[in-house]
């Protein structure tokens, strides 16, 4: 089922019950593919209304790039098109666009990977998201000193080996003096949740997993 927001195609998942707290799923530079869709299965199976805003819509819709090294080199090319304030506001208004369905109830949070991991971030600075987590967001330690505008519960998950991110330690030390903040690091690489990717590691994987489903239920509980 998708919706559309502001000329965005908005792909949906409804829980089995038919209604509950609404995700909005942010996306890898890799687009809507079959792991993005997997993950969009399991929040739903644990009970969340999911959307997915197709954020490349302006320049390249329908995008889903392969995993191999051809397919992330094209994929980086892809996303050096994306204006991240304006793929900002696209994630702020599929938030809203969630709240005002009748599907949902209970508050709608934000989940991002990598790209889509900033974006989570950003988009709970910029606005009122009843929860975030945030996985491996490469612009998030430049930008941690807008923690404090931060007014809902937040997770972040860091790879230790990211060679894309070194500088999470800032993220560390950011939390220690946030409340509502949360971070959890694995000892992988970049991406170690995508199943599709060369740096995927399923014990990492699982461990970030099952802590993320943890804090979704206590944070914005089915």
């Amino acid at each position: 089922m998708t919706h559309r927001v502001n000329d965005m195609p908005l792909p949906l998942w409804l829980p089995e019950s038919g209604s509950g707290p609404g995700i909005v799923l942010i996306q890898e530079i890799f687009g809507l593919d079959g792991y993005l869709r997997g993950i969009a299965e399991k929040l739903a199976a644990l009970g969340y209304v999911v959307a997915v805003p197709e954020l490349f819509h302006r320049f390249q819709p329908g995008w889903v790039g392969e995993h191999d090294e051809a397919g992330i080199q094209r994929s980086m090319e892809v996303v050096g098109n994306l204006d991240f304030p304006l793929a900002v506001q696209d994630v702020v208004a599929s938030v809203q666009y969630l709240r005002g369905l009748p599907e949902v109830s209970g508050g709608v949070g934000v989940l991002g990977f990598c790209l889509g991991g900033t974006l989570a971030y950003n988009a709970a600075v910029a606005s009122d998201p009843d929860t975030a987590v945030s996985f491996y967001g490469s612009g998030v330690p430049d930008q941690i000193g807008t923690l404090g505008e931060v007014s809902c519960p937040i997770l972040f998950h860091f790879g230790t080996e990211d060679a894309y991110i070194t500088e999470y330690r800032k993220v560390v030390d950011a939390v220690e003096g946030h409340d509502n903040a949360e971070i959890h690091l694995e000892p992988a690489g970049h991406a170690f949740l995508n199943h599709l990717g060369p740096w995927y590691d399923q014990a990492a994987a699982d461990r970030a997993w099952d802590l993320t489903a943890q804090f979704l239920a206590r944070t914005l509980p089915v």
